[in-house]
């Protein structure tokens, strides 16, 4: 049979699997599914090579489906390519299914989440420059939607694909010229998209996305390109269906009224005859890089206050020492976050996005969904920018390392705009995701330690002054762990701090004990997980009197945490940065905003009283 004929029964095939899941699911997107078969059929069998038996082969291309919502057509083709079984296919959407409305991890073909528009491109960015530190000779494809293309982080993963000269990336955009609610920015104006894309210095290859010949020629171009290509689409949406063909109002929608769903099936004709699987191209055994993977790296010596945000700059550079698999990706704050040494001491590694930061994350994503240990690191203000790309990447299962440097009122003069007073709130929600707030450069390098060694998405919130030395570099920072710093047997209540503010605590507490007052200290650098079962434990001992005090606002962060383990077990007085900020100096602005060690013996001597 001609390879052209052969692919156009697979596309068929395609959407009368898509037309019966979506119909027997009661819910799915079939029209944005039909508009891409024939873009399916090629991909998977004429243009990609890939082991169906091992989704983790580096020898395998790399595929990414950034318009999520189209998974019905996907798991159609990990049907008939004989990866799952058709009998699976009417599973969709059930809760004992891996295959999902959208997709995620739990298919094990599938490498990111996705289904939040306008994140695939970078996550396929992340895949290919990995493919490139690697020194693999592989592709990575991305099917994108027209209308995620209003999407700012789109144009953010194109800038950085241009730059660092990806020219093993092909996106493919489906321009079937309608969106959810109506027509989508430039409609079937394919030029539009094509003068954007160029402008970036891609390649681009405009074609019509229904023609076999032309989507063939396609990929032909693409892999001659030396930089990144994109092949833009002409697609009918709902194509193949009279009932859905271009017309608007039935995204997101399956057909439920029987005659409909009998008419598609009568138009789409008979399921061709035909084994999709012989046209599955297997790629060429490639070896997997041989990497050192060790955690525990040579700590560094300090004699004077030093910023924890320069810690982690040291300790990254002798963690990558000892594992070829770290990598770090910057947003153009490398002097300030001090990944500038890892850039120095191994710039094959080391990678600079600039300033965007959703980019960066997808990136990362990318970077860990094929081995590597991606740690990324900018001012912890500026990760809110991000939070859409760091849930994604939970729900992907991934092993981002992220840092968020210059965090609270004490970063100082700069002003509100760079203190970041939400990060832990954007973390602890996560599922899985571990929050860590170490207070003195020692600390700062055991957690460094601890988050490489854990696996899944890690936070690292690091503090701009430098702190005074309060560990030694033999101590180690488990996650979920605290260090009980200052401790009597005549304790009458417990402060609870975390970074910057454990110095505060040690300095009320020095204070109140000139007063008569002994007050235990707690540094608990594992905001999540929390150790709960120690602090409880020393809680009870010392009288059930809590301050608890973060340079973070109130929601989120560490009195959250601590007033949910101890609720019902003592009287907890959170102290928190509970208003919009101001720039000055930070020690005024953390006894402004009512976090100092003022503050904390005042809110001692308060609950003393009760």
């Amino acid at each position: 049979m001609d390879k052209k004929e052969a692919l156009k029964k697979i596309a068929d095939r395609l959407r009368i699997h898509t037309l019966k899941m979506t119909t027997k699911a009661g819910s799915g997107h079939p029209s944005t599914c039909l508009s891409m078969a024939e873009l399916a059929a090629c991909l998977f069998f004429g243009e990609m090579q890939y082991d169906v038996e091992n989704p983790l082969d580096w020898s395998n291309d790399e595929f990414v489906l950034s318009k999520g919502h189209a998974a019905p057509i996907l798991w159609a083709v990990y049907a008939e390519a004989g990866i799952i079984s058709q009998k699976s296919l009417m599973r969709l959407r059930q809760i004992n299914s891996s295959l999902e409305g959208h997709p995620t991890p739990r298919m094990k073909w599938v490498k990111a989440a996705t289904g939040s528009l306008g994140q695939g491109l970078s996550v396929g960015a992340g895949m290919a420059l990995s493919m490139k530190v690697g020194k693999i000779s592989r592709r990575v494809y991305v099917v994108m939607g027209d209308g995620e293309c209003a999407e700012g982080s789109v144009w953010e993963a194109v800038n950085t694909a241009a730059h660092l000269g990806l020219d093993n990336l092909l996106a493919v955009v489906d321009i079937n010229r309608l969106g959810q609610s109506e027509a989508t920015m430039h409609g079937h104006d394919v030029d539009a998209y094509e003068k954007k894309f160029r402008a970036f210095g891609w390649k681009t290859i405009p074609i019509d996305g229904h023609n076999i010949d032309e989507i063939l020629r396609g990929f032909e171009e693409a892999r001659k390109a030396n930089k990144p290509s994109v092949i833009l689409a002409k697609t009918v949406k709902g194509k193949g269906v009279s009932i859905l063909e271009d017309q608007n109002g039935w995204h997101g929608k399956p057909l439920k009224k029987e005659k409909d769903y009998q008419q598609a099936l009568q138009e789409l004709g008979p399921m061709p005859e035909i084994q999709a699987q012989k046209y599955v191209k297997r790629p060429s055994k490639i070896k997997h890089p041989l990497w050192k993977r060790r955690f525990r790296f040579q700590r560094n010596s300090y004699t004077e206050k030093t910023p924890t945000r320069r810690a982690y700059g040291n300790a990254l550079v002798n963690l990558a020492e000892v594992n070829d698999a770290v990598v770090t990706l910057d947003g153009d704050v490398k002097n300030s976050t001090y990944a500038k040494f890892f850039f120095s001491q191994y710039p094959n590694r080391a990678f600079q996005v600039y300033i965007a930061e959703q980019n960066m994350i997808g990136m990362g994503l990318g970077l860990a969904s094929r081995g590597y240990i991606p740690f990324m690191a900018t001012f912890s203000a500026f990760l809110s920018r991000a939070h859409d790309q760091i849930r994604m990447a939970a729900y992907s299962f991934s092993n981002l390392k992220i840092v968020g440097s210059h965090s609270g009122v004490s970063i100082g003069e700069d002003g509100p705009s760079q203190m970041g007073l939400e990060d832990m709130a954007i973390f602890t929600p996560i599922p899985g995701c571990a929050v860590l707030y170490p207070c003195d450069a020692y600390s700062a390098e055991g957690c460094v330690e601890s988050m490489a060694r854990y696996k899944g998405m890690a936070y690292l919130r690091t503090t701009r002054p430098g702190t005074p030395l309060l560990y030694n570099k033999k101590e180690k920072f488990p996650i979920g762990g605290c260090k009980v710093v200052k401790k009597r047997a005549q304790d009458e209540a417990v402060v609870i701090s975390a970074g910057i503010c454990v110095f505060e605590a040690l300095k009320a507490c020095e204070e109140l004990k000139e007063e008569g007052t002994a007050v235990r200290v707690i540094d608990a650098y594992s905001v999540k997980p929390l150790d709960e079962n120690t602090i409880a434990a020393e809680v009870e001992e010392a009288g059930r009197k809590v301050v608890v005090v973060e340079d973070h606002y109130p929601s989120g962060g560490l009195g959250k945490a601590v007033s949910s383990a101890l609720a019902g077990k003592a009287h907890v007085a959170p102290l928190a940065v509970k208003e919009l900020p101001r720039s000055g100096k930070p020690v005024q602005l953390l006894d402004k905003y009512g976090i100092s060690a003022a503050h904390i013996k005042e809110s001692i001597r308060n609950l003393l009283k009760k």
